[in-house]
């Protein structure tokens, strides 16, 4: 392949031509006929991108010809290429960048293609080699070498003989850099699309394909491969389900061969990423990306037997115990907010073996416990015959909604998925069945064809195929489509007993953990499409005598493995077969501790032997914790005020490691005072106490608490966001990207400009922050999105803007019509709602991109499907324009704002108006002026924003909780304001230059941020001064925002380092009843208004 590579590179047509012939030809198969046409359609573009119509002709007719009898219509397009000046003039070629990049991105598919070919089959590796006197003589040089290392490490890394080897310090140790896995590399439909839309020749999926099996799919019945789903040739079903069928024998390779086939692999080759959407490889990753501080410990009072963290809410866990209780933890706040403990809610409707089972031994665990995708369901797997689900109320309530008596025996594991859009659940057990369920409690499919006991599930889907892996006590690991047909693969699993699966949190990359019988354990990652072992990771020890139970496993970030053994926690790249680097967490880990990463990876669960957990952070997971703050559940205390609250078990008490900073423990006044908590009624004898490490972190109760000035750029860090050549007069639209990495403005003008951060030494993570300053970005073509005015002055015109979940497509309108614009190109895709009325506001629906609600001028909301280009509902409500929209796919709402100082809630599947809401305008302000609103992460309260106040509702109600009064030195109108990304924070702008920010779930004032730290005395002594217009909060990291500004520039604000965060919360006795006029104060806390219940 290296030889290959090089020749494509270079633009060695000929030779790579002859070099490919010598193992396949044109017409062989499908992949062999994909191979050389996207060689010599490469060939062909080279030449009319040189202008040589001459040889353009040639190759069209020598070597083109010979596809048109597969697909006509696209040969005819690509003959009518030599008509163009430019044949990127061509849409669906207009990303095609330069030579380089060309060749670079043909050749991760031409990789895919070759890889997928049954032709190339084991021609692609060198083979591994047995164990000779050479190996053994080198073995034991190598040992001896080792042996004098100052500081061995229990893996050594060896590269090479020509020098002695020497262990590299562990400090400051880096992970061996990644190559982007082909499995993560976009379709070469993203760098320039095929021809026409039914291709014979369109590139495959992204990922290894499940081949065969997959051929006789229900849902895809004329689809014989996932690699060639979209060919007009199929592949013959039978060659690929023979593929996957027939028994597999793997050499496993030592981790020596696998260094070796790590450097023979050429490196990838980054494009620039202003031409293609494509793969730019990753920097190396370090150790400390891992989460290995230890930031808490918790008792838990029984043996932890699963946990799971919430799918969006990364701090919440769900701890599943061996007394049948299952318990949420908040972990930011080190808190437990609800314990559920076991109970049959219908004995009579469970069958006579249960029965007699419980009699015989009542007592009962919990196997697994698992949220649903959403986070609003829990399921919960019992070791007798019963599954439970209940709905999560935030913040700490359950409603029980299903139980159903699932299996004959243990429910070894459950899991939710989604066949057919409709959410099921999943679940296997001691019967030997893996069983589907919908949300009703009726069973869908019922799978037989273990031999044992099921001891795990991994549902999962590629493009639109769902599927279900399983393995059992055997060690059989097969898969299932959602249908009667039977299990559609069958191989064994390393040790050949317990094993469970897991696939990369992207999806392209399958791994399995297990333990033999025999005690060995086995970490491997699957080649899909052969039921083939990829990798196998070395590391594990043999498990000692009397050592019961079977290795954990679980990965994060794309990247990273873990599991528990030996006491300890071990780390794996998943590129690289060699452990990473191992924790012990401080000791008190069991022999095979259970383990859990969260979605982000920057948190680890990991329980201990005495009956508790700890979390293990990395530097951006203290961050997250740290952003908690001191709050001591102030969130949660006035529903149990006072109320010492007792659940079953033994005490479970929280201590906080250092690690997490001076300020963050749970309760100011009383560290270690009992905690209230929720419970269904169990008054046994567990109650929360908090007990700090280290007694100099207790505060000082006879300090008072002061507010937080920023007064100059010293005291927090400042980015100018770089000026353009159509710098606007004014920002009047700010957002980030989702990825967080780019900051996107809309001027006055009517034109966007985008910023990016890059990833490098000073901003490894590659986000957006205040110590880097990005770059301008533009694509190569020069473009601008300039949207339509109409013939009208946009500085007149009502802006409006909004970014797809997946940062593909921004929609803005300035006046005139909508545009939608690619964010590669900067390409209109197309527009719509020409005026009048003009478009005051846009907001993409959260689960569908398709569907748009549409502000308008005249007050009306279009709900707007971009698909069939159509309105499908208009909603009158509004006396005057709208000023904001928010949907909550919780609620199952659209909540709209006007200038009317109206709020309507729209029931967002019949568009029906569910009420209307007053805003309550302070005495003497009128209701004029835009109002905006937004929901908090967790959707249960909506933040209000108008230039006399901010306020946060009950969303579920639509009752104002709190309201905050400009006032003080914070006196001049709110301009605009913004949830931070965890909802834990306010910013919010002022016409006079001010920033303030606020507790989200108090609207009390905790920083001000005075104009003179990001802006220069000429801007403020302007006249009228210069002011922010606009705030938008990052994405991901909670004490980050952006401003847009009246004279055309963009800040980035962060606090220091040092500081890490804005603030301190104000202690819990500064309110005031709401309705009542708020008294003067140094610390303007006071206005914010509680309703009294």
């Amino acid at each position: 392949m290296k030889y290959f590579e090089e020749k494509v590179h270079a633009g060695e047509w000929d030779e790579v031509e002859k070099y490919l012939s010598g193992f396949t030809k044109v017409d062989d198969n499908r992949y062999s006929m994909k191979i050389f046409f996207e060689i010599r359609k490469q060939k062909y573009l080279e030449a009319l991108d040189r202008h040589d119509r001459a040889k353009a002709v040639d190759i069209l007719v020598k070597d083109l010809k010979v596809f048109s009898t597969f697909n006509e219509e696209l040969y005819k397009e690509i003959t009518q290429l030599l008509t163009l000046e430019n044949f990127r003039e061509n849409e669906q070629l207009s990303k095609y960048g330069d030579t380089k990049s060309a060749r670079s991105i043909m050749l991760i598919e031409l990789k895919k293609l070759i890889e997928a070919n049954p032709l190339f089959r084991e021609k692609l590796v060198f083979p591994t080699l047995k164990a000779s006197r050479l190996r053994t003589l080198i073995n034991q040089s190598l040992n001896w070498q080792h042996q004098l290392c100052k500081n061995p490490r229990p893996n050594p890394d060896i590269k090479t003989l020509f020098t002695d080897h020497t262990c590299t310090p562990p400090n400051g140790a880096r992970a061996s850099s990644v190559s982007v896995p082909l499995a993560a590399v976009p379709k070469a439909g993203a760098a320039y699309p095929p021809l026409t839309a039914h291709t014979p020749f369109q590139p495959p999926p992204p990922g290894p394909s499940l081949a065969g099996w997959m051929a006789n799919a229900a849902a895809s019945s004329s689809v014989q491969s996932a690699v060639v789903a979209t060919s007009s040739i199929p592949v013959p079903p039978n060659q690929a389900v023979s593929m996957l069928k027939r028994p597999t024998i793997t050499d496993y390779q030592s981790a020596e061969s696998e260094q070796l086939m790590k450097r023979l692999r050429p490196s990838g080759h980054g494009v620039d990423e202003a031409t293609y959407h494509a793969p730019i490889p990753q920097p190396a990753w370090s150790v400390d990306d891992l989460p290995r501080t230890v930031a808490c410990s918790l008792s838990h009072g029984s043996n932890v037997t699963s946990m799971d963290f919430h799918p969006t809410r990364h701090t919440l866990l769900l701890v599943g115990s061996a007394n049948g209780e299952f318990t949420l933890y908040e972990i930011g706040l080190r808190e437990m907010l609800l314990s559920r403990p076991f109970k049959i809610r219908d004995i009579n409707a469970c069958s006579a073996q249960f029965q007699n089972a419980v009699v015989k031994d009542s007592s009962i665990s919990i196997n697994r416990v698992t949220w649903s995708p959403d986070g609003e369901l829990i399921g919960v797997a019992f070791t007798k015959h019963l599954i439970h689900l209940h709905a999560y109320q935030q913040p700490n309530e359950t409603r029980h909604v299903l139980e159903i008596e699932a299996h004959s025996g243990g429910v070894n594991d459950i899991a939710f998925s989604r066949p057919n859009k409709q959410l099921c659940v999943v679940t296997c057990g001691d019967d030997k069945l893996i069983k589907v369920w919908d949300m009703h409690g009726q069973k869908l499919f019922t799978f037989e064809g273990h031999e044992a006991p099921v001891y795990s599930i991994c549902p999962h889907h590629k493009e639109s195929i769902q599927f279900i892996f399983s393995t059992s006590l055997d060690g059989k690991i097969k898969a299932w489509l959602y249908d009667n047909m039977g299990s559609r693969v069958d191989y064994d699993a390393p040790g050949k007993w317990c094993t469970t699966m897991l696939y990369s949190a992207d999806g392209t990359r399958l791994f399995s953990c297990g333990t033999g019988k025999e005690g060995d354990s086995y970490l491997v990652e699957w080649n899909e499409s052969e039921g083939s072992i990829k990798r196998t990771y070395s590391g594990f020890r043999k498990r000692s005598a009397g050592v019961a139970g079977v290795v954990q496993f679980d990965t994060a970030q794309n990247h990273f493995l873990a599991a528990g053994e030996d006491n300890q926690i071990k780390f794996w790249d998943v590129d690289n077969t060699n452990m990473l680097t191992c924790t012990e967490a401080d000791g008190g880990l069991p022999a095979l501790p259970r383990l859990r990463f969260n979605k982000e990876g920057n948190l680890l669960a990991v329980t201990t032997v005495d009956n508790g957990f700890k979390i293990l952070a990395n530097a951006d997971g203290l961050r997250t914790l740290r952003s908690f703050g001191s709050r001591p559940f102030e969130a949660f205390r006035p529903q149990y005020e006072a109320s010492s609250m007792k659940v079953s078990g033994a005490p479970v008490v929280a201590s906080i490691s250092p690690n997490i900073g001076r300020m963050d423990h749970l309760d100011r006044n009383s560290p270690a005072k009992p905690s209230p908590i929720l419970n269904g009624g169990d008054t046994a004898s567990r109650s929360i106490e908090i007990k700090p490490r280290i007694s100099e972190e207790k505060p000082d109760k006879a300090k008072p608490w002061e507010l937080m000035e920023v007064l100059n750029p010293q005291q927090c860090r400042v980015a100018t966001m770089p000026e353009t050549p159509d710098q606007p007069r004014k920002v009047v639209r700010l957002l980030y990207t989702n990825s967080g990495v780019g900051l996107l403005a809309l001027g006055s003008n009517a034109i966007q400009r985008l910023w990016k951060w890059s990833r490098n030494e000073q901003n490894p993570s590659g986000k957006a922050t205040a110590g880097v300053v990005p770059h301008h970005w533009q694509p190569n073509s020069g473009l601008v999105m300039t949207n339509d005015t109409a013939d009208t002055n946009p500085e007149e015109a009502v802006p409006c803007i909004a970014l797809s979940k997946n940062d593909s497509y921004v929609m803005s309108a300035c006046g005139g019509k909508v545009s939608l614009f690619n964010m590669m190109t900067f390409k209109v895709m197309t527009t719509f709602m020409p005026p009048p009325p003009a478009s005051t506001f846009l907001a993409f629906h959260p689960q569908d991109n398709n569907i748009i609600a549409i502000g308008m001028e005249d007050s009306t909301i279009h709900i707007y499907n971009v698909r069939v280009d159509e309105v499908k509902t208009r909603l009158k409500g509004h006396q005057k324009r709208i000023t904001g929209l928010a949907f909550s796919t919780n609620l199952g709402v659209l909540v709209s704002s006007g200038a009317d100082a109206q709020l309507c809630v729209w029931a967002n599947d019949t568009w029906e108006k569910k009420r209307t809401v007053s805003i309550q305008m302070p005495a003497g302000k009128t209701p004029s002026g835009d109002t905006r609103v937004q929901f908090s992460s967790d959707q249960s309260h909506l933040l209000v924003v108008h230039e006399t106040q901010l306020a946060i509702y009950d969303a579920s109600k639509m009752e104002r909780i709190y309201q905050w009064i400009p006032q003080d030195t914070l006196s001049a109108p709110i301009s605009h304001a913004s949830y931070s990304c965890n909802s834990q924070l306010v910013f919010a702008a002022f016409a006079d230059g001010n920033i303030g920010v606020f507790d989200a779930e108090n609207l009390r004032l905790r920083c001000r941020i005075a104009p003179s730290v990001y802006m220069s005395s000429t801007a403020i002594n302007s006249n009228p001064p210069v002011h922010p217009l606009v705030v938008a909060a990052h994405p991901h990291e909670p004490n980050q925002f952006a401003v847009g500004l009246s004279d055309g520039c963009v800040k980035v604000l962060e606090p220091l380092e040092s500081d890490g965060k804005w603030g301190t919360p104000a202690p819990a006795d500064n309110g005031i009843p709401n309705g009542k006029t708020p008294a003067s104060s140094a610390t303007s806390n006071h206005a914010a208004d509680q309703i009294q219940r």
